[in-house]
């Protein structure tokens, strides 16, 4: 049980009046996966909620660690600063917007993490190694051999300084590797697991500086996060192998280390990473799949935190107000699709107002050529487009369903259908015929746009028929809207509107006359 924040604040929070520095740092190497967008969105809240709650400044820096030059994607830079300002993420500091400790991208910041690598040969705490990646995999074959934990036999550790001298001198090339003490214990405290303790024997000679130049995660992230004075680092909890290096770097150095918090685990539905053979499982992917960014925040603010178990709906102010990291459990959490769905057509239904919902449509519509892409408020086309999404809003459950939901409404000509949906089960097509033309004369004297004078009108025809209900509106609904399921048909009539009603009427009698002669010429 995770003990209330008011309970457990003062120990994570610096002194009230000192500022909380975290920082969000993707690698640019793909696009931002869902975990990395739950970690930046409780950096967010932590900053600039929790800590300002606090009587505390609160500053949530963007960095981009972009060191590991074979893997960079070009444009995924761009993307993480696309799909975080659509998450409604904004950051103090970062690339695009400077500050006061840049640069912000790790790859202009090469010769600071070089100096550093020196100063910590320097203090014996690192050396230069100048094995060969084919020596390298023969160690590890002879390790795997003898059944023994794969990692770096420390061959380089103990050259003396004229080897090392002589080496480079004739261009050998070397990385340098953090000289991890032999024995004793590295502790690691985790806000959100406890303390956490390694033998220092098991923990390998990891490498800080690559071949050419570049730092490794390791070096990069204590350097750049003493620099820029980060007091707290949440990331996921696949580093927490790599802590206790982390902190052994930050006592070489002499400084003191950030608080930690490595954050749960989101999970596949039955266990595993998620991926995307699990469905969307990057920031962009439920951009495009037509989610709405307040739904996701929320879904996700869910995945490893909780207010007392049993509250679900929190707006972004919500959890501004509410969010801490006391009440993060260590527990993995798992991904759940269609709860997210859930969520999302929660929010379409009854948090966006019904214009909101009608410009969040625009890109998808316009995409299906609905729509023109400029629909604004003001437009020609946006009155019939916030009626539609007023009708049909209880049936979205992502904003990419409008297209196939909504076509039947924006077009002025229906998709094709077969004229046997305009004919009811058990019903008779020439029957169906003339209760369609009998609608047809019917309305031309009512307007379709007051509801109720529609629906007395219809009832009452049917009356006169000698049909029920039901047998009437299917082939009218048919005709309107192509399709046997639609919303209330009276609300359909109303939005589609008297021309297109008649037309469309017109259009299904014109159908069923010809399915009428096609099946004649038949027999």
């Amino acid at each position: 049980m995770i003990a209330p924040a008011a309970e457990t604040a003062a120990s994570y929070l610096p002194p009230a009046g000192a500022p909380v520095r975290v920082r969000f740092a993707p690698s640019p190497t793909g696009s931002l996966h869902v975990g990395g967008g739950r970690t930046a969105l409780f950096d967010w809240l932590f900053a600039h909620g929790e800590a300002r709650r606090s009587g505390r400044d609160g500053a949530f820096l963007l960095r981009i660690e972009d060191t590991d030059q074979n893997r960079l994607v070009e444009g995924a830079t761009q993307g993480i600063y696309d799909a975080l300002s659509w998450f409604g993420l904004t950051w103090d500091e970062g690339p695009d917007k400077g500050g006061p400790l840049g640069p912000y991208t790790q790859s202009e910041r090469t010769a600071l993490y070089q100096e550093h690598a020196e100063t910590l040969i320097s203090r014996g705490h690192a050396y230069r190694c100048f094995c060969t990646p084919e020596r390298l995999e023969r160690v590890r074959q002879e390790q795997q051999a003898r059944k023994e934990p794969p990692g770096y036999d420390r061959h380089c550790r103990d050259l003396d300084p004229a080897t090392v001298a002589a080496n480079r001198e004739s261009g050998l090339p070397s990385v340098v590797r953090f000289a991890m003490p032999r024995d004793g214990e590295t502790r690691v405290h985790d806000l959100i697991r406890g303390e956490i303790v390694y033998r220092n024997a098991t923990i390998d000679d990891r490498v800080l500086l690559k071949s050419d130049g570049f730092p490794t995660y390791h070096l990069a992230n204590v350097v750049d996060d003493h620099l820029m004075a980060i007091t707290h680092i949440l990331r996921g909890d696949e580093w927490i192998p790599t802590a206790p290096l982390h902190i052994r770097l930050y006592a070489a150095f002499g400084w003191e280390p950030p608080i930690l918090a490595h954050m749960p685990l989101i999970l596949a539905p039955g266990g595993g990473k998620l991926s995307k053979r699990h469905g969307a499982s990057a920031m962009e992917e439920f951009r495009a799949n037509g989610f709405i960014p307040e739904a996701l925040m929320n879904y996700l603010a869910l995945l490893g935190w909780s207010l007392d178990g049993e509250t679900e709906i929190f707006s972004k102010d919500d959890l501004l107000e509410r969010f801490t990291l006391g009440r993060v459990s260590p527990s993995p959490a798992t991904f759940d699709h269609a709860k997210l769905r859930w969520f999302n057509q929660h929010y379409i239904n009854h948090v966006l107002s019904v214009g909101d919902l009608a410009l969040r449509l625009v890109p998808f519509l316009a995409d299906a050529g609905l729509v023109p892409s400029e629909t604004g408020p003001n437009h020609p086309a946006f009155p019939l487009l916030r009626d539609a999404s007023a009708l049909l809003k209880d049936r979205l459950e992502t904003l990419a369903d409008a297209p196939d939901l909504m076509g039947f409404l924006l077009r002025d000509e229906l998709d094709p259908y077969d004229a046997a949906l305009l004919v009811p089960k058990k019903a008779d097509p020439l029957a169906t015929l003339e209760a369609l033309v009998a609608v047809q004369e019917a309305l031309a004297d009512v307007d379709v746009t007051d509801e109720a004078a529609t629906e007395a009108r219809l009832r009452a025809l049917a009356e006169t028929l000698g049909m029920k209900a039901g047998q009437l509106f299917m082939p009218i609904r048919v005709a309107i809207t192509g399709r046997t399921q639609s919303p209330g048909l009276f609300e359909t009539l109303r939005v589609v509107g008297p021309d297109r009603v008649r037309a469309r009427l017109a259009a299904a009698i014109a159908l069923l006359r010809r399915h009428g002669d096609e099946s004649l010429s038949a027999d």
